[in-house]
């Protein structure tokens, strides 16, 4: 082996044991960053519950539980729940061990291609374990953008209408989204009506003004409603800060 005499010798050797010591003291690290399971979000709501229901439960991701709030006005905090093909279930209490989640507790499973979703729930007397059901809505920002918003009928009652630029026409039990129905931050206005089977007259829901909200996305059910009494609906607004810049 020839040296640069022009180099001191430690230079010539030195760095490239560095560069070795480096490396093997960051692989454990990055092995460990990569094995590490990714996380998705979710928000979770209570839709129209009776006055007795829970306002807080346990979610167990299949790897471990955490509280969380059932909010009815709005949806909750956003929460991180495992990603992957996976099960959820709701409880009364924390549970470390999956084999001690009862086999009746509400549950559903979600697809690893949904990386964020809504978790809806509704009330279920029957259920023993927790008197509750809920459903997994995909909420990703590729399907559900800004601007836009979801719509879901579950009452038993075709329902549409005029939103701003926007039209709606819904079968029952059915799903739909609907681009911004207006430019900017803009009051727009809003015609919602419903059909009952067999009768080709249009009821009046909601005849009134609402403000766009381009940084937002909503979500809006339509349930109950009888012979004699209209649809209600409620609207939820999605907000989202954006994420943090990491340095």
């Amino acid at each position: 082996m020839k040296f640069d005499l022009r180099r001191p010798v430690f230079d010539t050797l030195a760095i490239p044991m560095l560069r070795l010591l480096l490396l093997a003291l960051l692989f454990p690290v990055l092995a460990q960053a990569q094995d590490k399971p990714a996380k998705r979000t979710c928000r979770v709501l209570f839709l129209n519950p009776p006055a007795n229901a829970p306002k807080k439960l346990f979610l167990h991701d299949g790897v471990e539980s955490q509280e969380i709030e059932l909010p009815q006005m709005n949806f909750s905090d956003v929460y991180q729940i495992a990603a992957g093909d996976t099960s959820i279930r709701l409880l009364p209490t924390a549970v470390i061990k999956p084999e001690e989640i009862p086999a009746d507790a509400p549950g559903a499973k979600i697809a690893a291609s949904v990386v964020d979703c809504y978790i809806v729930v509704k009330e279920d007397p029957a259920n023993k374990v927790v008197p509750v059901q809920f459903q997994i809505i995909d909420a990703g920002s590729e399907k559900f953008r800004k601007g836009q918003t979801m719509w879901f009928n579950l009452s038993k009652f075709s329902v549409g209408g005029q939103l701003g630029t926007q039209k709606l026409a819904m079968k029952s039990m059915s799903r739909e989204i609907t681009d911004a129905p207006a430019t900017g931050k803009e009051a727009y206005e809003v015609n919602l009506s419903f059909l009952r089977p067999g009768d080709p007259v249009f009821h009046s829901i909601s005849q009134t003004k609402w403000i766009h909200d381009p940084s937002s996305r909503m979500v809006i059910f339509f349930y109950g409603g009888s012979e004699t009494s209209a649809p209600q609906f409620s609207g939820f607004k999605d907000f989202r800060l954006p994420p943090e810049k990491s340095e």
